[in-house]
């Protein structure tokens, strides 16, 4: 049997600390946030990127459909030249054929074939510009289509940062799950702008 003594001698187990516990666990709150907080950035950063870029090639898209639009517009105007100056020569033709001297009446003719050749090679230049234009116009409306994702992507990022930041000052976890929420929506809208899986219709 164990004496009275014997039990006195055996140590103690040390409890912790209350305020020690609570120090701790603050400490490894503050740092998840601050984890947490540098992968907000990190896809904030991201957002900022293909916002950027979104723009961009929306503008050059929009840009380059006009110049070509413009040189769609020069195509045209040569076209009904050619037309134009086609007309009265075949009416010509047409009256005089029989009492032309065949030198004139192949002249005429030579003449005719070719404004004919370049009528149909500026109206075959212009259907092929027409083509780009339109495919520099859809490229246009897909990167305006994606812009106003990254904006509420970088909007909904930037506020998961600042709760973050407050949860870190106020000590609270609801805060800090909000800034996850907030980040996770950002994030999302983020992908989308990047490859358009859904569509919202009040951002179109």
């Amino acid at each position: 049997m164990i004496d009275k003594e014997e039990m006195t001698d055996m140590p103690e187990a040390e409890l912790p600390n209350a305020e020690e516990l609570e120090e701790m666990s603050k400490k490894t709150f503050t740092k998840r946030v601050a984890l947490t907080t540098a992968i907000f950035a990190v896809m904030l950063a991201i957002s900022s990127l293909g916002g950027n870029n979104a723009m961009k090639e929306m503008l050059l898209a929009q840009q380059q459909s006009s110049d070509q639009w413009a040189f769609y517009q020069a195509k045209a105007i040569r076209e009904h030249l050619y037309r134009g100056l086609k007309i009265p020569l075949e009416a010509n033709l047409l009256e005089r054929r029989e009492s032309m001297r065949p030198e004139s009446k192949k002249r005429f003719e030579s003449l005719l074939k070719k404004m004919d050749e370049e009528e149909s090679r500026f109206a075959a230049e212009k259907r092929e510009i027409e083509k780009e234009a339109r495919r520099l116009e859809h490229e246009r409306d897909v990167n305006r289509s994606k812009d106003p994702y990254f904006d509420y992507a970088e909007v909904l990022l930037q506020i998961a940062i600042v709760m973050a930041s407050i949860s870190i000052l106020a000590g609270s976890r609801p805060v800090y799950y909000f800034s996850i929420a907030s980040a996770l929506l950002g994030t999302v809208m983020s992908l989308n702008g990047y490859f358009l899986i859904f569509r919202i219709p009040f951002l179109h």
